[in-house]
């Protein structure tokens, strides 16, 4: 991956976090395609969510002047394409991105953690192991 995009795309994936989207993937696809060095994939649990997130991505990165080349499907709330150069961002709603399944379609691709994904997996990962001690404190007491 090129050290300009590497450097940037941290704000993306911040910006995609803000608006609570779930499974996101980064993908390093440069060696594999010209459309786009890096693509990021996540999804939404509904259509209003979808629509939301690709709202919320637009909008955290107008404001540092980061401004999409296209956009599509944000009506629909299905798949939103927002194409800003050298990163593709995907929003799916869960069932779309299951059919279409771009992770199976671009599996030679290597996945990319930025700092903001790996603070959100982590994070992610400290509350399913609390959950699972309160659960076996609760079996505990039977």
């Amino acid at each position: 991956m090129r050290q300009d995009v590497s450097a940037d795309l941290d704000v993306f994936v911040q910006a995609i976090l803000g608006k609570q989207a779930a499974d996101v993937i980064v993908l390093d696809v440069a060696a594999l395609t010209s459309v786009a060095d890096v693509f990021v994939i996540c999804s939404g649990r509904s259509n209003r969510q979808v629509t939301a997130i690709a709202e919320h991505v637009q909008t955290a990165l107008k404001r540092q002047g980061i401004r999409a080349l296209s956009l599509e499907g944000k009506k629909d709330g299905h798949w939103v394409l927002m194409d800003y150069g050298h990163v593709v961002i995907h929003v799916f709603f869960d069932e779309v991105r299951r059919f279409y399944d771009l992770e199976g379609l671009w599996s030679d691709a290597p996945r990319v953690t930025t700092p903001a994904l790996q603070h959100h997996l982590n994070t992610r990962q400290q509350a399913e192991t609390m959950d699972h001690g309160t659960e076996t404190d609760d079996l505990d007491d039977s």
